[in-house]
């Protein structure tokens, strides 16, 4: 008498269009259930991945992972699929099964078509058909982003769900929802009085209740850049709330982490330090220390905030960056007032960008005229190019308009007037002023800082 196969059965769709065509998990079960009674084979077990595309990776498939784990464990002769496209379009992954059935003597066949993965030739034949099909996806997925980037490039919205808090969707296009506009702009307002998120949901709270929006969505108006009016190379997608420069300065906050544990007050300069031997940012932290009198002191302090790669880093006490910042933005902000002027006056003396566009014409005409060899209007025309781009850059260069709002926190006793601050709002002080502060890697010491301009 011939052995009873053990017989395991896998379903998988993965949309709505193939369970309307009949492709459903219901429609799938009940055919191959019928396929292994009228040849007596055994049913071990059933395996379904609902809404999972083939094309995935294997690891998304939890229905065939599983069909994997008994298959090593030897409970399994042969499985069977509906289609070959039931079970994979991924060479690759399909590949890697392959070798795992082939190894506890399993094997699997197709009951509406015509495929035998324990020969030779049906390897190839199946080989091919996932080459095929794999093609086929791709080039569907290519027209897919194609027409996604179309739309994204004129302003249309691309998902199908709802719009994010503070929009709403007008003819396919994202417009500000003013009937909570009102709370978004009132959330940006007050980050940039202490750049706190936690602050900024708390702040909700207190103010809107239970018309507050949830903490998920506040935690988006500082991440999503749909808020800036942004859509990855679209730069004027929608109404903005915040300024490009805006969100980019919150995302160079938030990168690093900014708050404290518990009820401590926060860390005065978290994320503005710059690690100079892995470019991580430095977090703070407390650390006790025993008095010679018993009592206890609370030190606040700085490291590289590199977990996952701890190197030999310098150290530094708030105080002392705090004094040093207090110590050196003056003079620093003076000097680069001085060098803008300074650039200005030699840039007037220099302009001569007329003069030379003369003579890339006169150049031009002498060439025409063949006058001059090529060679030689190659070498002068390259030369003028290079001065009219120098005469281009300095028109370019950073003007006292971009630090006006500098000179305006760093006018008069700003220095009496910081020292009566809070530790929130000094916090934001210097998070609103300066945009890094770099350490030597030679001395172990601060070496200078760089001004948060507003390139407006």
């Amino acid at each position: 008498m011939s052995r009873i196969l053990r017989c395991a059965i896998y379903i998988r769709v993965s949309t709505e269009e193939q369970h309307l065509n009949g492709l459903s998990l219901p429609a799938q079960k009940k055919a191959l259930t019928e396929f292994a009674g009228a040849r007596n084979y055994n049913i071990v077990g059933y395996y379904a991945d609902e809404g999972i595309s083939a094309r995935k990776s294997m690891k998304y498939r939890k229905g065939l992972l599983q069909l994997l784990e008994d298959v090593k464990k030897d409970k399994i002769d042969m499985i069977l699929v509906t289609k070959l496209d039931r079970w994979f379009r991924n060479i690759k992954d399909y590949n890697v099964t392959e070798e795992i059935l082939q190894a506890h003597h399993c094997y699997w066949r197709t009951i509406f078509e015509n495929y035998d993965s324990s020969t030779a030739n049906g390897q190839m034949v199946i080989n091919i058909m996932l080459s095929v099909n794999q093609a086929e996806c791709d080039r569907t997925s290519e027209r897919i982003r194609a027409v996604l980037d179309y739309k994204r490039s004129i302003g249309e919205v691309t998902s199908g769900k709802c719009a994010c808090y503070g929009y709403k969707v007008i003819n396919n296009r994202l417009v500000k929802d003013d009937r909570v506009s009102h709370i978004v702009d009132d959330a940006y307002k007050h980050y940039f009085t202490c750049y706190s998120i936690r602050s900024a949901i708390k702040y909700l709270h207190n103010k809107y209740g239970d018309a507050a929006p949830s903490d998920n969505q506040v935690d988006r108006f500082f991440k999503n850049e749909t808020y800036a009016g942004r859509d990855k190379d679209n730069l004027n997608y929608c109404e903005p709330y915040i300024t490009s420069e805006q969100f980019d300065r919150i995302r160079q906050i938030t990168v690093s982490k900014s708050f404290t544990a518990g009820n401590y007050e926060p860390y005065l300069f978290s994320s503005l330090i710059k690690c100079p031997w892995c470019g991580n940012n430095y977090t703070g932290y407390r650390r006790k220390e025993k008095l010679k009198n018993g009592g206890e002191s609370i030190y606040i302090k700085y490291r590289c905030g590199n977990k996952f790669g701890r190197h030999s880093c310098a150290h530094f006490t708030e105080h002392k960056i705090e004094e040093y910042m207090l110590t050196h933005v003056s003079s620093r902000l003076e000097q680069e007032l001085a060098d803008i002027e300074f650039r200005k006056r030699q840039a007037k003396k220099k302009d001569n960008s007329e003069a030379t566009r003369k003579e890339m014409d006169r150049l031009n005409l002498l060439f025409q005229k063949g006058r001059i060899t090529e060679k030689y209007y190659d070498e002068q025309y390259e030369a003028l190019e290079k001065k009219l781009s120098a005469c281009r850059d300095s028109e370019k260069c950073v003007s006292l308009a971009h630090y006006q709002n500098l000179i305006t926190a760093f006018s008069g006793n700003w220095q009496e007037l910081y020292k009566n601050l809070d530790k929130a709002h000094k916090q934001a002080f210097w998070k609103s002023t300066i945009k890094d502060i770099q350490i030597d890697k030679e001395t172990h010491r601060i070496s200078g800082f760089n001004f948060l301009i507003k390139l407006e």
